[in-house]
């Protein structure tokens, strides 16, 4: 009788995959490289909070990213790390106008090998003759920061600035990276690109405060996105003060309107 019972039982409970079927979700995010340490550990604490959510991380150049979506790549979120980036994949119809928001905000430094082989010591020191110099590619939003930084300067400085460029990278991280090794003289980060592993591998020359600025991040959900409810509910996590707090801590800082 005890066998009947418990084949019974066992016929009525869903199976292991029905369940999983039934109640995991994966959702993806597209987020900027220079993201990659914070949202790691914001999407691990957002599945803590959220077991039944796995978060698929995608990390690139924003320009990367926004082609990728434009491509038609599925989704939820897309965390750009400048609003250009964000207004093409408005432009692609992907995100909704409105449906953005800045998240937080960044600034840009130099970075040179440990052992400083150029002897650079200010910003102006980038147009030196032979510096090899470093740089995000074309349409990577740290590019187009640094561009307006440059486009400020006196046309001497900028003409001497490109012709030291040596090496043009798809994202930021790549940049911060070859710094590391000592394959270039220098190159324009921001300052969360300085990570734990490269801290000791690297020095950080501050682009003074009145030619810096500081950059705005801006998040967005997929308006096609499979499950619409858990990016909104992603979003909210990164603007929560749980979110802020993990982003800070990688040294990003509050949005910033300036």
């Amino acid at each position: 009788m005890g066998l009947v019972l418990l084949s019974l039982l066992v016929g009525c409970m869903p199976s292991l995959a029905e369940d999983q079927a039934i109640t995991e979700h994966t959702i993806t995010v597209y987020a900027a490289s220079s993201l990659t340490d914070a949202f790691s550990e914001i999407a691990m604490a957002f599945e803590a909070q959220n077991p039944e959510t796995a978060v698929l991380l995608n990390f690139a150049g924003s320009s990367q990213l926004a082609a990728q979506l434009h491509e038609g790549m599925v989704g939820e979120v897309f965390a750009s790390a400048n609003p250009a980036q964000m207004a093409a994949v408005i432009d692609s119809g992907r995100v909704t106008p409105g449906s953005e928001t800045v998240f937080v905000s960044n600034q840009l430094t130099i970075i040179v090998p440990v052992d400083n082989p150029a002897a650079i010591n200010a910003f102006e020191d980038l147009a030196n003759p032979n510096v090899d110099l470093i740089l995000a590619g074309e349409g990577v939003p740290v590019r187009s920061y640094t561009a307006k930084i440059i486009a400020t300067m006196p046309p001497h400085f900028q003409d001497q600035f490109y012709r030291n460029l040596v090496s043009e990278e798809d994202n930021v991280r790549r940049v911060a990276a070859k710094i590391a090794l000592g394959e270039a003289d220098a190159g324009i980060v921001y300052t969360t690109d300085i990570t734990p592993d490269i801290a000791s591998k690297v020095q950080q020359i501050q682009i003074p405060a009145d030619q810096n600025f500081a950059t705005a991040y801006t998040i967005a959900p997929l308006n096609d996105a499979p499950h619409p409810e858990l990016a909104a509910h992603f979003i909210d996590f990164v603007n929560n003060a749980e979110g802020q707090s993990i982003l800070a801590k990688f040294g990003f800082n509050p949005p910033s309107e300036n």
